[in-house]
């Protein structure tokens, strides 16, 4: 994307009545966002929902001025911006029409690694949550995910360092500008973040972290992964909204569940109550539902992963890996029927076995012996 192009959607955004879906919808029409200021009133008016109200703002040149000191802010501070409409921007957040126009970025994004999955919850995370959160990360890592979440305290922020503990790619996304850091205690993580990761932000760098703000970034949290796993939430809070956004963008939805009398798993339990989110009690649960497979981690700080010579069966483990020799690839609810386990165990345990290189993971749900 070109200077002139930008500065003609910064432009754009500014035009009061237009929004992400509005602005979408001209540029779809017109071709871009220059052209948009460029057509004629009878071609704006032909356009469905865009009447002369709209069209009467279009035509006012005080949008430009109003663009002028953000685009100078992108060219001094080497801002990235990731248009909707190009390859660099995360491919699942296109699909969602309320998606934002463009992205601001910092740091080494690279959303090339299609398994994204964000991380959400309380601001208030309890012992519980914080060993849950190192531990599904633990286990994750093998898989080389792309961690997400809001980079606010609580769960947030041990989602982040446990992926950074983990050479895994972490972005925060903001709900203010990229002038600034919220809170401000967590500056001295931002180095590490945009070493492997970074931030983005649809908000310009006069933005400050307004409550309404919160609530529009979680969208984007939500549609740019393919699941969201809410670790603790009380009975109303942010990560609940974003749990419902990414149902309603037909993402998967993992909850930790907790007591009963836990304040921050209320949140959590009614979600898995109602039957809106998918009960998480480790990282198989993720894994058999995303149907993942196991692969090396794609990093040259890696080193080599030799095949071990002898592996070592648990008892359980080796009852499973002799039926998978026996009878070849089988199908993960005959493999419980047959082996008498439970299926939360079961997953559980293939995933392990998966880890030790025994067994591998095949489309369909299947599972054979290596």
């Amino acid at each position: 994307m070109n200077s002139t192009e930008l500065f003609n959607l910064l432009a754009l955004l500014k035009v009061d009545g237009v929004g992400d879906i509005v602005a979408k919808k001209l540029i779809n029409h017109c071709g871009s966002a220059e052209n948009v200021f460029l057509a004629k009133t009878n071609q704006l008016k032909s356009i469905d929902g865009i009447g002369d109200s709209l069209i009467k703002k279009l035509k006012d040149k005080t949008v430009f001025e109003k663009a002028e000191q953000e685009f100078q802010f992108i060219e001094k501070e080497k801002i990235k911006v990731l248009y909707y409409q190009n390859e660099l921007y995360p491919e699942r957040l296109k699909h969602c029409i309320d998606g934002p126009v463009l992205l601001f970025s910092s740091g080494n994004i690279n959303l090339e690694n299609r398994r994204v999955i964000s991380i959400v919850g309380t601001r208030e995370i309890t012992s519980y949550g914080t060993n849950f959160c190192k531990k599904l990360l633990d286990d994750l890592a093998v898989f080389n995910p792309i961690i997400v979440s809001g980079f606010a305290y609580g769960v947030d922020i041990i989602a982040h360092q446990a992926a950074i503990e983990h050479n895994l790619q972490t972005i925060g996304v903001l709900a203010h500008g990229l002038n600034q850091i919220y809170p401000k205690t967590h500056k001295k993580y931002v180095a590490k973040m945009e070493e492997n990761g970074g931030f983005l932000t649809e908000f310009w760098s006069n933005s400050n972290p307004e409550k309404e703000n919160f609530v529009r970034r979680n969208r984007i949290v939500a549609g740019m992964s393919e699941a969201t796993i809410v670790i603790e939430s009380a009975e109303k809070g942010g990560s609940l909204i974003t749990a419902l956004m990414a149902s309603d963008y037909n993402r998967d939805v993992f909850a930790v569940p907790g007591r009963t009398s836990d304040k921050f798993s209320q949140g959590c339990n009614d979600l898995i109550k109602t039957q809106r989110a998918n009960l998480m009690t480790s990282a198989a649960d993720l894994v058999y539902i995303l149907n993942w497979e196991l692969e090396s981690k794609k990093d040259s700080c890696s080193k080599p992963i030799q095949k071990q010579l002898f592996v070592v069966l648990e008892d359980e483990e080796q009852k499973i890996y002799d039926y998978l020799q026996k009878n070849g690839k089988q199908l993960l609810d005959i493999i419980a029927l047959e082996c008498d386990f439970p299926i939360y165990k079961l997953s559980s345990i293939l995933l392990n076995m998966e880890l030790k290189g025994v067994i591998r993971p095949l489309p369909g749900k299947l599972f054979e012996a290596v």
